[in-house]
């Protein structure tokens, strides 16, 4: 059966015509420089309506599902994979942790209307693939909650309107269920700026240019006892029922990147010449790209598969974390051999494929690395392990 439906195909060909005319020529001036993503950018977006694409109707959205929102993913991340990702922080955050009536009559029709962009502080310095040991906590002080603690990897914490925040609220006795303690928090604050009483300083990254990530440090941040989402030790849950969408949207941000190369270096065969023909002609390098096609489509008929069962709300942790793995392995794979196969101008930055190529090295990391992803998958297959 197709699953691409007329309505699909209009979307995604209005997302690429915008990715195409909009996004890529940004891409192409502000990556260099480490420059953000123009605000007059997302309002374009926010006039497509694509910061709603899977908030409910009833909240002002599109009321679609995680096919077109990774659609319209890999078509953006094609460009800049920054701006793949900027339509997930928010909507995908927010449509995925389970808010309550209230909050999301708050949230969902702004966010809808691109008028609050979240951003999510999960992390900390000695914490990244284990998140039940996390250290920050929160105190309950009358009707607030007080954070304190260090966060690390937190995109866009300047330039959002509200974070995400895990923090533990009580220590299980029990060493083996640590992630009991922990909940999840919603954090208003000024676009531009960091939350009250939180410091930080932007991490030098080598790539996902376009906005800033961040190293905070909460020292008393207080935080509205109905800010907090769902009940108290309910946060590692929440964010891991979440993780199925955002897996997949990673998959297809790595996917949009391996295209983004794939295409530059077709172009780029044709119009090199060695030895007096154009590297087109050449056996070696045809059969290269032909590889490289048929890698990158096999993770997009992955990801397809994984949002139609995420869609018909069926269970895909391990499908997901399947997309998650295959997509962003293929991505490095192919963004390396298309940089290869641009030679020395592949190496500078006149040639935008060193910038899918940084970018898809990180898919390999954020949303769980590839090493969680395989212990996810074997987990699924064997049982889980003794370590």
């Amino acid at each position: 059966m197709d699953m691409m439906t007329d309505q699909r195909r209009m979307i995604r060909e209005t997302a690429r015509d915008f990715a195409r005319r909009e996004i890529l020529p940004v891409a192409k001036k502000l990556d260099p420089i480490e420059g953000d993503i123009p605000m007059e950018l997302r309002e374009k977006i926010a006039e497509l309506g694509f910061f709603g694409i899977i908030v409910p109707e009833e909240y002002g959205g599109m009321g679609l599902g995680s096919y077109e929102h990774c659609m319209v993913t890999e078509e953006f991340a094609r460009a800049w994979m920054s701006v793949g990702s900027i339509i997930a922080h928010g909507s995908a955050m927010a449509c995925s942790v389970g808010l309550n009536d209230e909050q999301k009559q708050y949230y969902l029709p702004r966010i809808a209307r691109g008028e609050l962009i979240g951003a999510g502080s999960f992390s900390e310095p000695g914490v990244g693939s284990d998140l039940a040991s996390l250290q920050c906590r929160a105190e309950k002080d009358g009707d607030s909650w007080v954070i304190t603690g260090n966060k690390y990897w937190c995109t866009f914490a300047d330039g959002a309107d509200f974070i995400i925040l895990l923090a533990r609220t009580s220590k299980d006795p029990d060493p083996t269920k640590k992630h009991r303690g922990i909940s999840a928090f919603l954090i208003d604050k000024e676009r531009g700026k960091l939350p009250e009483g939180c410091s930080g300083n932007p991490i030098p990254k080598i790539g996902y240019f376009g906005w800033k990530t961040w190293e905070l440090s909460f020292d008393g941040t207080r935080v509205p006892a109905h800010k907090m989402i769902g009940e108290p030790g309910e946060g590692f849950y929440r964010i891991l029922h979440g993780m199925e969408r955002l897996r997949a949207q990673t998959a297809a941000r790595a996917i949009g990147v391996a295209r983004g190369a794939l295409e530059d270096a077709t172009e780029y065969m044709h119009e090199r010449k060695q030895f007096g023909h154009p590297l087109a002609d050449f056996q070696a390098l045809r059969f290269k790209l032909a590889e490289m096609a048929v890698n990158l489509e096999a993770a997009r008929q992955l990801v397809y598969s994984v949002c139609e069962k995420i869609d018909a709300n069926v269970r895909a942790d391990l499908e997901s974390s399947m997309a998650k793995y295959f997509a962003s392995e293929m991505a490095e794979r192919v963004t390396s051999e298309a940089l290869q196969i641009h030679g020395g101008a592949g190496y500078t930055k006149l040639h935008s494929v060193e910038r899918y190529w940084r970018d898809a090295r990180l898919t390999k990391i954020f949303e769980g690395t590839s090493e969680i992803q395989l212990r996810v998958i074997s987990d699924h297959l064997l049982g889980k392990s003794a370590s």
